[in-house]
C-alpha cells in the first residue's frame, strides 16, 4: 500500500480543534508578524523554486558531522569525494503508483527503452510490451483505462475464503483445510478492526474538521495573517497564558514539524486529503464485492506466470507518490531548478507502475521486478507493503531472479509503527525457508534531529528484518504538474537509500548488488541516542536497537568505504 501520510493526523488535528475553543484563541492572543514558512509550501507554482531556495527544505541532503543533522550528507559528498570523478550509467527502476513524465525535474532523467520506438503500437524490441518507452504499467488495460483505487489484501482473502470458512468452527473444518482456515480467520479480524477503525475515524472527522478549520481562521483573524505557519504557532504558543492552549499549539507545531508541514493550510489540505484516501478505503479498499482489475485489466490475477497485461501508461491516474519518490532518487541535479536529486546523471529512472490506491498485487509485483531486470535497471525502489501475501513464492522467485542477475532491491519497512519481528509485512525481508536475500534493503524512516524523535513515529522497526534507517520525515521533492512539497514515510526513506546506492553504483560500477548492501550497511552512522520507539506510548530505548545495524544511510561514509576498497584491489 502507498499511502505515506502520518496515520495520527486526523486525530491530532481534531483533538486539537475540539479543545480550543476559537473563541479562547482570540481573547488571549496578540498579535505577531508573520514571518517567513519553515518550509515550500506544497502549492509551489508551475516554475518551481531555484536550487537555493529549495535547499534549505532538503534537509536530507545535509551531513551528520558538518552541519550536525543526520542526514545523508550527499552535498558534501559531490563537494568532496566525488569531484573530478566520472559516473557512468545506472538505471533506477521505480515500482510504484506512477511517475508524472512531463515533470520539469524528472524529464530529463527518465529513462528511455532504446529499442523501442515510441507510439506505433509495435513491440519493437520484442520483450513483450507495446511501446513502453519510460517503463510498463501492470495496472492498466488495453484499452488505456487504468486502476486507481483496489481492494486491500485482507479484503481479498475474506472475500476469496469466506465463502469457505465464514461461520465455521475450527471442529467442522478439515484437517487439510486448517491451514487456509487459520489464514482466514486471521484475516477478517483484521478486515473487520480496519472496518471499524476507518468507520471511527470518518465519524470524527466529519464532526471536528470544521471546528479545527474555525480555530485556525480565527488565529489568522487575530494575528492579521494569511498563512498560519510553523514559527508562528511557536511564537503564539510561548505568548498565551493560558496553559491548556499553550501546551495544545505547542504540540500542533511539534507534530507540524516532524511532519514536515509548513503551514495550517497545508495541514487541512494533508487531512482532507487522507479521508478522501480512508473514504476510498472504507468504500472500495474494504469493499469484498468491489473487483476494478475485472473490467480493467482483464487478467487472470491468480496465474502468476501470466505477464502479457497492461499498458505503456507509466503516469497513470494519480502518480503523486511515485513521482515524489522518483525526485528523491534523481531529480535533475544541474539544472538550476527546484530540488536535486541524490543520484545525479547519468542516473536515469524507469517507471514501473504496480501499486495503486489499495494493496498491490503480488503477481504484479513479481512481473514489475522481472521487467525491470529485463530491461536494464540495477537497482530497484519498492515504496510498498501490506499484511498478506498469498502468492509469496512468485515475489520470492522474482527477488531471486534479480539477486542472480545481480540487482539491488530496496524496500520500505511500512509505517505502522510495528515491530516487523512481531507483526508481518510483506514482501519480507526473508524467504519462506528463512534464509535473507543478499541483494535486499529494508528501511526504517528517521528525522531531523538527533533526539528522542530521531526514529519517525510511525516507521516499523526490527533488530533482525530492517537494515538501516534513511531520512523520511517532511522529505521535500517532486508532485506531479512540475510541483514540489514534503512528504513523510518509510516510503521517502527507502528512494533515499536508493539514490545512495545508485550514486555508489554510479562513480564504482563495478560493485555488485551484494557489495552495495554490505557497504551501505557497514557505512551506516551508528547512533545510540534515547529515542520513542514507535507505536510504544511513550516507551524509550537505544536507537541502535531499532535496526540490525543501528545506523542511518551516509553517503559520504559509503564513498570512503568504496574508495578503500577500490584502492585496496589496485593493490
Amino acid at each position: 500500500m502507498i499511502s505515506n501520510r502520518i496515520s495520527c493526523w486526523p486525530r491530532l488535528a481534531l483533538a486539537v480543534s475540539l479543545s480550543i475553543p476559537a473563541t479562547v484563541v482570540v481573547a488571549q492572543t496578540t498579535p505577531t508578524p508573520i514571518p517567513e514558512a519553515a518550509a515550500p509550501a506544497t502549492t509551489a507554482t508551475p516554475a518551481g523554486p531555484t536550487v537555493a531556495e529549495a535547499a534549505a527544505a532538503q534537509w536530507y541532503l545535509r551531513d551528520p558531522q558538518q552541519d550536525k543533522t543526520p542526514g545523508v550528507g550527499a552535498t558534501r559528498t559531490y563537494a568532496e569525494l566525488l569531484k573530478g570523478r566520472v559516473p557512468t550509467a545506472v538505471v533506477v527502476a521505480v515500482i510504484d503508483s506512477g511517475i508524472d513524465t512531463a515533470h520539469v525535474d524528472l524529464k530529463p532523467v527518465l529513462w528511455r527503452n532504446p529499442r523501442e520506438i515510441a507510439g506505433n503500437g509495435i513491440d519493437d524490441d520484442k520483450n513483450g510490451y507495446i511501446d513502453d518507452i519510460h517503463g510498463w504499467n501492470f495496472l492498466g488495460g488495453k484499452d488505456g483505462r487504468n486502476i486507481s483505487v483496489e481492494t486491500l489484501e485482507v479484503t481479498r482473502v475474506v472475500a476469496k475464503l469466506g465463502p469457505r470458512f465464514a461461520g465455521k468452527t475450527s471442529t467442522q473444518v478439515k484437517a487439510a483445510d486448517k491451514a487456509d482456515y487459520a489464514t482466514y480467520l486471521r484475516a477478517k479480524k483484521a478486515y473487520d478492526a480496519k472496518r471499524k477503525e476507518l468507520t471511527e475515524q470518518l465519524q470524527q472527522a466529519d464532526q471536528g474538521t470544521s471546528p479545527m478549520v474555525s480555530l485556525f481562521d480565527a488565529l489568522k483573524q487575530k494575528l492579521g495573517v494569511e498563512k498560519l505557519d510553523t514559527t508562528t504557532l511557536r511564537k503564539v504558543a510561548a505568548q498565551v497564558p493560558d496553559a491548556s492552549l499553550k501546551t495544545a499549539l505547542s504540540s500542533l507545531y511539534k507534530d507540524m514539524q516532524q511532519g514536515g508541514i509548513a503551514d495550517t493550510d497545508a495541514l487541512v489540505a494533508e487531512i482532507n486529503n487522507e479521508v478522501k484516501d480512508q473514504r476510498d478505503q472504507l468504500n472500495y479498499s474494504l469493499n469484498t464485492k468491489f473487483n476494478a482489475r475485472a473490467d480493467i485489466v482483464k487478467d487472470n490475477p491468480e496465474d502468476v506466470t501470466q505477464r502479457d497485461y497492461g499498458n505503456a501508461d507509466v503516469t497513470g491516474p494519480d502518480a503523486l507518490h511515485g513521482t515524489h519518490v522518483a525526485g528523491i532518487i534523481a531529480a535533475a541535479r544541474d539544472n538550476n531548478l527546484g530540488v536535486q536529486g541524490i543520484a545525479g546523471a547519468p542516473v536515469r529512472v524507469m517507471s514501473v507502475r504496480a501499486v495503486p490506491n489499495g494493496d498491490e498485487r503480488d503477481k504484479d509485483v513479481a512481473n514489475a521486478i522481472r521487467y525491470a531486470v529485463d530491461n536494464g535497471a540495477q537497482i530497484i525502489n519498492m515504496s510498498f507493503g501490506k499484511e498478506f501475501s498469498p502468492q509469496r513464492p512468485a515475489v520470492e522467485a522474482a527477488y531471486k531472479y534479480a539477486e542472480a542477475k545481480g540487482v539491488l532491491l530496496v524496500h520500505a519497512a511500512g509505517n505502522e509503527d510495528d515491530n516487523l519481528d512481531v507483526a508481518p509485512h510483506y514482501p519480507a525481508a526473508f524467504y519462506l525457508n528463512g534464509a535473507v536475500p543478499t541483494n535486499l534493503l529494508t528501511v526504517g524512516a528517521s528525522g531531523p534531529t538527533d533526539d528522542e524523535s530521531l526514529p519517525a513515529s510511525f516507521s516499523n522497526y526490527s533488530k533482525r528484518q530492517v537494515d538501516v534507517f534513511a531520512p523520511g520525515v517532511g522529505i521535500y521533492s517532486t508532485l506531479p504538474g512540475s510541483k514540489y512539497g514534503s512528504e513523510s514515510g518509510t516510503s521517502m526513506a527507502a528512494p533515499v537509500t536508493a539514490g545512495v546506492a545508485a550514486v555508489l553504483k554510479s562513480y564504482f560500477p563495478s560493485l555488485t548488488a551484494a557489495d552495495l548492501k554490505r557497504i551501505i550497511r557497514e557505512s551506516a552512522q551508528v547512533h545510540h541516542t534515547q529515542v520513542l520507539v514507535p507505536g510504544e506510548g511513550g516507551k524509550k530505548a537505544d536507537f541502535a536497537t531499532l535496526s540490525a545495524t543501528g545506523g542511518i544511510v551516509d553517503l559520504y561514509a559509503a564513498v570512503q568505504l568504496a574508495l578503500q576498497l577500490e584502492t585496496a584491489k589496485k593493490q
